[in-house]
């Protein structure tokens, strides 16, 4: 299991809740292995490009997945039965694992916006 960086991680949900209040986040903060200082908006931002790349990963794994099963329906000699059922259990791990991590974001992000300030 990979560690959290904790400090990272309040400050990303501070920035979160900051923009979703249209405060302005007006502290740097040092983005850990990078060295160079970000703003907390540039943080958030960042993280959203990392959520969205995560949904389309997730999103091209079940077009794979449904590619492949039409393939097999239409009788493709090249699509083996193990390697379609494969390809699907890969597309639901990975859809259960995006809805997990957008549970616990939700939950972060309740937890954030009741904090008192």
């Amino acid at each position: 299991m990979s560690q959290i960086d904790t400090q990272s991680l309040m400050l990303q949900m501070r920035s979160l809740a900051a923009q979703a209040q249209l405060k302005p986040v007006d502290n740097l903060t040092e983005v850990s292995g990078v060295g160079k200082k970000e703003t907390g908006q540039e943080t958030a931002d960042g993280f959203a490009d990392l959520l969205a790349k995560s949904v389309e990963a997730v999103s091209a794994e079940q077009h794979k997945s449904g590619d492949m099963k039409k393939s097999f329906e239409k009788g493709d000699p090249d699509m083996e039965l193990s390697e379609v059922m494969l390809q699907a259990q890969k597309a639901s791990l990975s859809f259960q694992a995006m809805t997990q991590i957008r549970n616990k974001l939700v939950e972060a992000y309740k937890t954030v916006i009741n904090m008192p300030m």
